[in-house]
């Protein structure tokens, strides 16, 4: 593309890395360049500084943006979350946001426990209280993945406020220090609690969602998707090149990560698509039986698909 060429602007609001490593490929490679793209990543404020830490039980304290959102302040045009957490964001909107399409990420969530725990299986962890980040994937995947082992009663998250995306302090640093005995996190802190040699009770992969402002147009977000296939190739062919995103996260004074400490496995991408009904049915389903979404959405409210049905080979 010609130097003289005007790119048009989106800003992308940035939460988990590992979510956003297509993003990152397609621009350092380019491909958002060759789109006529020119992508802004706008990050949340984390801070590194040890944080007054408290804990929730109650998710209707905390806001299902986890507080100051740059997309409901229009700040940021895209996006992206787990899928329990895009449906409920989505019918929280005041903006007018809806959920656009499958994100390219398809993440996990391990729940873990100090190498000196009691506790060994899910079963272990009845009555329990597991950290978690209310209405995201560590909240909604913790509920999921022990309801298969304990019954409802026996399940309890807890919101760790003050323990966010700094690379010295959140969830994996909580349990560290003792103010929790099992919590659920993702990449790159699963990887820090494998090297660390501490346990892993249970751990699932599962979708997310971009949620788009209600100004994006169904030819830039094809535009952008074009740029995110090729990433994606690019993450399915090697995504060990691509893990200096994740290393960075994590502080040296926590622990030092090299690429081959990651599992590639767990490192998977998906070329983005539609967000179907019959998806949308079954986790809002799930969500109005836990009491995480009120009963009254309609898939049509949620959902707005702006992507193409069929892959770029």
């Amino acid at each position: 593309m010609s130097n003289s060429v005007t790119l048009k602007k989106i800003k992308n609001e940035i939460s988990g890395t590992v979510f956003s490593l297509p993003y990152y490929v397609a621009r350092d490679q380019g491909y958002f360049a060759d789109e006529g793209i020119d992508i802004e990543f706008v990050k949340r404020n984390s801070s590194d500084r040890a944080p007054d830490i408290k804990l929730i039980e109650d998710h209707h304290q905390v806001n299902s943006f986890g507080g100051k959102s740059l997309f409901e302040q229009g700040e940021t045009t895209l996006y992206r979350a787990c899928e329990w957490g895009q449906v409920r964001r989505t019918y929280d909107s005041s903006r007018g946001g809806q959920v656009v399409a499958k994100r390219a990420a398809i993440a996990s969530q391990a729940i873990i426990v100090r190498p000196d725990s009691p506790y060994n299986i899910p079963q272990d962890l009845a009555n329990v209280p597991v950290g978690v980040n209310f209405h995201h994937g560590s909240h909604y995947i913790a509920i999921q993945t022990l309801e298969g082992f304990l019954p409802k009663e026996e399940i309890k998250v807890v919101h760790i406020d003050g323990g966010g995306q700094g690379k010295r302090f959140n969830r994996f640093v909580a349990l560290r220090d003792g103010v929790v005995d099992a919590v659920a996190v993702m990449e790159p802190w699963i990887t820090v609690a494998e090297k660390l040699g501490y346990k892993i009770i249970a751990e699932a992969h599962y979708v997310g969602l971009e949620i788009g402002s209600p100004d994006l147009d169904e030819e830039t977000f094809e535009a952008i998707n074009r740029a995110i296939r090729r990433a994606v190739k690019d993450l399915q062919k090697d995504p060990l090149q691509y893990v200096k995103y994740l290393i960075d996260d994590v502080a040296e004074d926590v622990v030092h990560l090299e690429p081959s400490d990651f599992r590639r496995n767990r490192l998977r991408y998906a070329d983005p698509a539609p967000y179907s009904e019959a998806d949308f049915r079954r986790t809002y389903n799930w969500m109005v039986n836990w009491g995480l979404i009120e009963p009254d959405a309609t898939f049509e409210q949620i959902v707005n698909n702006r992507v193409a049905s069929l892959s770029i080979s």
